[in-house]
């Protein structure tokens, strides 16, 4: 599935040597003897708005929440607005009470890393980011601190049971998006970038990638901020970057990764997607959007299964570990407690058909 001008060196780049170097640690290893069983996720929460979907997280009780972006709406260049805007945010009863009960992990998107759909040219990313850090509790010495972009991993549970979520930063080396000035009906205002050359995580971000997935976990968490599979015609996802987007399914085959799903948020809408063609086995990619927002219509898109829900709305995942074939339990739920969106899935499935 490699492009025929793809350096594979560059592809898997470390490869055994730089593996046993580097010893496949993840950002952070949190290991426990009790494993993850209940994962929520969300996106789109404007700080200036009630939030209720908080009573429905909170009642699942989640062990672990993950932000996938728009966590706030900054959208500005002045910090001290940026900073009072979390500081709106961290007032919510909701949000506080789920930072007692559940471990929380984050990633941003556009509206908390400063402006709408910018990517590597918006000029306060660093200032953004320390403030980003700051909130979420990032410890001093956090490899996320360190280095260019915001990416993070983290791998959770004991040996035989554990999870992996992968963070990756849409933001702070992606290419500038091309605008669409003949906009079609139900299309959105941007073009398909068809440049091999144009850039979603940048170089260095690949290289973390692809230590990250040869890191030893039974499932993969691949939480994106922007849809993975979706082909939304002229909205943010992935597919806007299609060198990329394939880069990302080849970089999942030749490092032999298995167990990975995907997760994101951004559209303002829940659906659920599923793609066959050009990837290593079935990739899944389930959106949860908004915790406050919804969108006006469900944007096209041929990967998706059933229906779009244009509603407030959480991300919900379950493992049962019982067995030898791990149940995953894939699921939205509205703000008022109902099921928008089940897909019940066996860690059998994420791996490649024996021939």
């Amino acid at each position: 599935m490699t492009p025929p001008d793809f350096d594979r060196r560059e592809l898997l780049v470390g490869g055994a040597a730089a593996a046993a170097a580097l010893s496949l640690a993840p950002d952070l290893a949190l290991a426990a003897e009790q494993p993850l069983t209940r994962i929520a996720f969300g996106s789109c929460a404007k700080q200036d708005k009630e939030q209720p979907i908080w009573n429905q997280v909170n009642a699942w009780k989640p062990e672990l929440f993950i932000f996938l972006g728009d966590n706030i709406y900054a959208d500005t260049e002045d910090m001290a607005v940026m900073r009072a805007k979390y500081d709106q945010f961290a007032a919510k009863p909701g949000f506080q009470q789920l930072r007692r009960q559940s471990k929380v992990v984050a990633i941003w998107d556009d509206h908390d890393y400063g402006k709408n759909d910018a990517g590597r040219e918006y000029p306060k990313k660093q200032e953004s980011k320390d403030i980003f850090l700051d909130f979420w509790g990032e410890p001093a010495d956090s490899p996320r601190r360190k280095r260019p972009g915001n990416h993070m991993s983290y791998v959770f549970g004991p040996k035989g049971k554990r999870v992996q979520v992968i963070l990756p930063d849409n933001r702070w080396w992606r290419s500038g998006l091309m605008g669409n000035t003949e906009i079609p009906k139900d299309h959105g205002p941007y073009l398909t970038n068809t440049d091999p050359n144009a850039v979603m995580l940048g170089r260095e971000q690949w290289q973390w990638l692809a230590e990250q997935l040869r890191i030893p976990a039974e499932i993969r968490i691949f939480a994106s901020s922007t849809q993975v599979l979706a082909d939304a015609p002229g909205w943010e996802t992935w597919a806007l970057f299609q060198a990329e987007q394939q880069r990302l399914f080849d970089l999942i085959d030749f490092t032999g990764t298995t167990g990975l799903f995907c997760i994101s948020g951004d559209t303002h809408y829940a659906e659920l997607s599923k793609r066959e063609d050009n990837v290593p086995y079935p990739m899944w990619d389930l959106t949860s959007s908004g915790l406050t927002e919804t969108w006006a219509y469900v944007a096209p898109n041929k990967y998706r299964l059933g229906e779009g829900h244009a509603v407030q709305n959480f991300g919900r995942i379950e493992i049962d570990w019982n067995g030898s074939d791990p149940r995953i339990q894939l699921g939205v739920a509205g703000v008022d407690g109902k099921e928008l969106i089940t897909q019940t899935l066996h860690l059998s499935e994420l791996r490649p058909k024996r021939s």
